[in-house]
C-alpha cells in the first residue's frame, strides 16, 4: 500500500513516487492505493488523502512493471461507465498492468460531507458492479436498474485484455457479488491468522458453493498491517499489527500463503524505503 495524504504521515509526490519505484526495484508485485475524499475519526480532526487515480495513473508512469491497483475504488464516487472507461485507459497506457480492486464504500462522513447517497450502498454497488464488469467483458450493455442505466453503452477502444476485477466485502451479499462477478477478492486488516479470518474464509467457500463456482477460479488476497520494530512507528499499533522480526515476517506471509491467499496486500509502518526493503526480503525468505 501507498501513501495517499495526511494520514499516512506526511509523503509528497516525490516519497510516493519513491516507494513505488523501490517497491518494483526489491521485486514486489504489486502497488496499492486507498480511495477516500478524506477520513475523519470520531471527534477528531480530517485526515486528507489525494484522488487515488491520479495517483495510481502517476505511479504507471513511473515504474514499468508492478501490478497497479486501487483497494479499493469507490463505486459511490464515479458512475460505472467513467470507471470502466478510466479502468481500459489506465491499463492500456501502464501496458496490461491493472487490477481493479472495487468496493461499495463505508465512510459515511466522507459521503455526507460531499452530498453522496449513503442509502442502499450494496444494491447500488450490485447494479454498478454489473454495468463495470460487462463493459469491460466488451458487451454492448444495455441496462435499467433503480439507480443506474445504459443505453447499448460499449468501450471504444475496448481493453486489449481481460482486466481482473477485484471485489472487497466480507458480507453474505457482497460475498455472493464476489462469487459471481469477481476475478480476486480481498479481505482486510489481519496480522497472524486468526478466528475472525477463518470464518471470512468459510463464508466465502459457502458463497462460491451456492454461485457453483470452483474455488480454483477466485484468488483470494488477505490486506496485512505490518510494523518494522526497528524504525520509529507512524502511529499507534492496534491488534491486528504485525511486529514480528523478520524471520517471523516470513512465517506470516507463508501461513497466509497455506490458507490459499495468492497476494498479500500490506500496510508497512512506518512507510519508509527501509520497510520495502524489509518486506522484500521477507518475500524472499518465504520462497526459500
Amino acid at each position: 500500500m501507498l501513501p495517499v495524504g495526511e494520514m499516512d504521515g506526511p509523503a509528497g509526490w516525490a516519497e510516493i513516487q519513491e516507494l513505488a519505484v523501490r517497491a518494483e526495484a526489491e521485486g514486489l508485485d504489486s502497488a496499492w492505493v486507498a480511495d477516500h475524499f478524506h477520513y475523519q475519526p470520531p471527534e477528531g480532526e480530517i485526515q486528507g488523502m489525494h484522488e487515488s487515480w491520479t495517483l495510481l495513473s502517476a505511479v504507471a508512469a513511473a515504474t514499468r512493471r508492478i501490478e497497479l491497483a486501487p483497494l479499493v475504488l469507490c463505486s459511490s464516487f464515479r458512475s460505472p461507465g467513467l470507471v470502466a472507461k478510466m479502468a481500459a485507459t489506465l491499463d492500456f497506457v501502464s501496458g496490461g498492468r491493472l487490477i481493479l480492486g472495487v468496493g461499495a464504500g463505508w465512510h459515511d462522513p466522507e459521503y455526507e460531507a460531499f452530498g453522496i447517497p449513503t442509502d442502499h450502498r450494496v444494491g447500488r454497488f450490485e447494479e454498478w458492479l454489473e454495468i463495470v464488469v460487462r463493459l469491460l467483458r466488451g458487451e454492448r450493455v444495455t441496462y435499467e436498474g433503480s439507480w443506474y442505466e445504459t443505453h447499448d453503452a460499449v468501450l471504444a477502444p475496448a481493453p486489449k485484455r481481460r482486466i481482473p476485477i477485484l471485489v472487497a466485502g466480507n458480507k453474505p451479499r457482497m460475498l455472493r457479488l464476489v462469487a459471481h462477478h469477481a476475478d480476486a477478492w480481498n479481505t482486510a486488516w489481519f496480522g497472524l491468522p486468526d478466528d475472525r479470518l477463518a470464518e471470512r474464509l468459510r463464508d466465502l467457500d459457502a458463497a462460491l458453493a451456492d454461485e457453483g463456482r470452483d474455488p480454483a477460479g477466485l484468488e483470494r488476497t488477505v490486506g496485512l498491517i505490518v510494523r518494522d520494530p526497528d524504525q520509529p512507528a507512524d502511529g499507534e499499533a492496534d491488534d491486528d499489527t504485525f511486529a514480528g522480526s523478520l524471520t517471523e515476517l516470513a512465517g506470516l506471509l507463508s501461513a497466509h500463503e497455506q490458507l490459499g491467499f495468492g497476494h498479500a496486500i500490506v500496510i508497512l509502518d512506518p512507510m519508509t524505503p527501509r520497510s520495502v526493503e524489509r518486506l522484500a526480503e521477507a518475500v524472499r525468505l518465504s520462497r526459500g
